[in-house]
Formats: structure tokens, C-alpha cells, sequence
């Protein structure tokens, strides 16, 4: 248990510290903005979609390790799925950070040091605004999210 919790803190200190796929991504065709209230996290999600896949993805914003972590790891991982893969990614993302339900079972990779966090309930909402983010802008649906 203490090399996972280790692993988990090496890999959200290295993806806040030197996030991937941070700024403005100007061939962005899809794009969502998301607030968490309670602690200030913060962001815009872009999205480059063609042909029902996701070709690229970045952020931009700010907020806590936690946050900042996830979203980085979240933009890695989308490239090159479907916009079906990433609501699966979605729904066993939710399910791993919670632990509500049983997953699916898609491969989580990365992801799976997040997995930590259910043991802190108040970082869920950390942990998915940018999911709950990518959500909207795959939705196209132009309204900020909010975790509350």
C-alpha cells in the first residue's frame, strides 16, 4: 500500500509541478470551461476532434495539485480515442476515484495512481472537474460546468 500511495504522490507532484498539454489550443474545434467552487479549481478544456476522434486535447487554468494532476494525466490519455472511448474513460474514471460502482474495465494506465484519492472524499471534485469538463465540451454544449 505504501509503494501505490508513493506512486500516487511522485506522479501528481510531477503532473502539477510540469502539467502536460497546458495552454490554448488554437485548432481546437470543441472547448468546455469548468469551476469547482469549493476550492477554486479552475479551467478550460480544448478539444480537436475529427472523424470522431480525439486528435488532440490541452487546458489551460489553475487550481490545487490534485486538479491540476488529473487534468494533466486526462489530456494524455484522450489522444487518439473515440469520443465513445473517452465517455467510457469517463464513467470507469468516475468509478475508480469514487469507488460507487464497478468499472467497466476500460484500461486506465496513468489513471489508475488517481485511484488514491477516494480515500479523500473532498479531493474527489478535484480530481474530476476537467472529466466532468471534457463531458461538456464533447456534448458541444457551450455551458460552464460546476461541481456543485
Amino acid at each position: 500500500m505504501s509503494d501505490l500511495r508513493n506512486l500516487y504522490q511522485e506522479v501528481v507532484i510531477d503532473h502539477s509541478r510540469s502539467p502536460r498539454n497546458f495552454g490554448r489550443l488554437a485548432a481546437a474545434n470543441r472547448s468546455a470551461e469548468g469551476f469547482n467552487p469549493l476550492c477554486g479549481d479552475r479551467l478550460t478544456l480544448y478539444l480537436r476532434i475529427r472523424d470522431g476522434v480525439i486528435e488532440d486535447a490541452s487546458f489551460e487554468g489553475s487550481g490545487c495539485a490534485i486538479f491540476t494532476a488529473s487534468a494533466s494525466l486526462m489530456t494524455e490519455t484522450l489522444k487518439g480515442k473515440t469520443e465513445a472511448q473517452a465517455r467510457a474513460l469517463f464513467s470507469d474514471f468516475h468509478a475508480l476515484v469514487t469507488a460507487v460502482r464497478e468499472r467497466a474495465g476500460v484500461p486506465m494506465g496513468k489513471l489508475e495512481v488517481l485511484a488514491g484519492v477516494r480515500e479523500f472524499p473532498a479531493r474527489v471534485k478535484c480530481a474530476t472537474l476537467a472529466w466532468h469538463t471534457m463531458q461538456a465540451a464533447l456534448e458541444n454544449s457551450g455551458r460552464p460546468v460546476s461541481t456543485e
